[in-house]
C-alpha cells in the first residue's frame, strides 16, 4: 500500500506498483540530452505489491518481486498512475523482466 494526498493505493491480484528512475541525461561519452531525447526508463523501484493471482488453471501464482526492489520491466508495458506530481507504472508482474541489484 502507499498513500498518496488523499489515496491509498494497494495493488490486486499480481500486479506491481513501480516508481520509474530518472533517465540518464547524459550520454556515455558526456552530451547532454535534451528532455525531448531521453529514452523513456525501464528500471524503477517497487514501491508496491499484490497478493498474487492464478495461472489459467487456477494455481496460485507467487508474487518473486518485494517492495523496495529495482527492477527492469518491458519499455511498453503498464498503466501510467499519477501519483503527486509524478508518473508510475501499474503492471503485472509478467510485465517484470529481471531484478537488477
Amino acid at each position: 500500500m502507499v498513500k498518496t494526498n488523499n489515496y491509498k493505493i494497494t495493488p490486486l491480484l499480481d500486479n506491481v506498483l513501480i516508481k520509474p528512475l530518472e533517465a540518464e541525461s547524459k550520454t556515455p561519452s558526456g552530451i547532454v540530452l535534451p528532455e525531448s531525447a531521453k529514452e523513456k526508463p525501464q528500471i524503477g523501484q517497487v514501491m508496491a505489491v499484490g497478493p498474487g493471482g492464478t495461472d489459467d488453471k487456477g494455481n496460485p501464482v507467487k508474487m518473486q518481486v518485494k517492495v523496495g526492489q529495482k527492477v527492469m520491466y518491458k519499455k511498453w508495458g503498464g498503466n501510467e498512475v499519477k501519483m503527486g506530481t509524478e508518473e508510475w507504472l501499474l503492471v503485472e508482474q509478467k510485465d517484470i523482466l529481471a531484478i537488477v541489484e
